[in-house]
Parts: C-alpha cells; sequence; structure tokens
C-alpha cells in the first residue's frame, strides 16, 4: 500500500479494487446464451427495441413475414436442406418479433396452441379407436374430419 502524505501526516492511499463486472458493450449483452431460444429471440428483440430498432406499425412486420415465407418457398425449390434451416428460423424469428411488437407473450401463445393440439389430436384418437380403427387402419381424410369435428364440438379447441 502506497502512502500519500498529506500536510504533516501520512495518509494512507486506499487500493483501487479490480471491478469483477465487464463492462458491456452491447446492449444484447446479458441473454442469457442457454435460456430457450424462444425467450432468446423475444429477449434480443424487446432489447434491440428499446434502441428504436423497430417496425413504426404492424404492416412492416407483416412485410417481413411475407419476404421471410418467400425465402423460404425459394430454399424449398432449391432443395437447399441448409438454406431451409436458416429460414425456418428466420421466420421463427419473425413470429417471435411479431409476438414481442402485439405485446404476447410467444411461450404462452405456443404453449396454448400445443393444448389445443394435443386435445384435438386425442379425440381424433378417441374417434378412431371407438370405431374400432387404429391410425394405420385410418387416412388423411378421414382423420381431417375428425379434426375439424374436433374443432366445432370443442368451443376454444
Amino acid at each position: 500500500m502506497r502512502i500519500k502524505k498529506k500536510g504533516k501526516q501520512a495518509v494512507p492511499k486506499r487500493p483501487k479494487m479490480k471491478s469483477h463486472k465487464k463492462k458491456k458493450v452491447s446492449i444484447l449483452e446479458g441473454i442469457m446464451k442457454d435460456s430457450p431460444s424462444l425467450l432468446q429471440a423475444y429477449q434480443l428483440t424487446r432489447n434491440a427495441s428499446r434502441l428504436g430498432f423497430d417496425w413504426p406499425n404492424i404492416a412492416g412486420v407483416l412485410r417481413k413475414l411475407d419476404e421471410e415465407m418467400a425465402e423460404l418457398r425459394e430454399a424449398l425449390s432449391l432443395q437447399n436442406r441448409k438454406k431451409v434451416r436458416e429460414e425456418i428460423g428466420d421466420l421463427l424469428f419473425v413470429l417471435v418479433n411479431m409476438a414481442r411488437f402485439l405485446r404476447i407473450n410467444p411461450e404462452e401463445a405456443l404453449r396454448k396452441t400445443l393444448e389445443k393440439f394435443i386435445l384435438r389430436f386425442h379425440y381424433i384418437e378417441t374417434s378412431l379407436r371407438k370405431k374400432g380403427k387404429s391410425f394405420h387402419q385410418s387416412n388423411l381424410i378421414e382423420m381431417d374430419q375428425l379434426w375439424e369435428e374436433a374443432k366445432k364440438e370443442k368451443e376454444g379447441i
């Protein structure tokens, strides 16, 4: 420890404390990379939006969604698996961003859709069993009809 002289008295100088905190370089830092991708996408777009990097209205989001769908169709036509995966990721990212823009929790929205899918699929299973059939004894047309029945029978499903 160094001594700093003050008048006639020697006053010990405080050692500088090293900060263990790393100074943020980007507003996007601090988002946990091991958290679910849906949550990461939501947080990234939220943070970027706070700095003004956002659409002024929903029309811009919808245009971006159309753009990403067109790019996915193009990748599918090229049968380029790597590009298809990339475009699906872009599409998912835009959908999460749209949810954030509309103040809808994307995790909750997806969870509700999964619940609907499970209920409707169970309806198909139960209906086929009542007919004494398995999925292998059915076809897509019959299953689609049962899916539509499930939608009508279970309001809100």
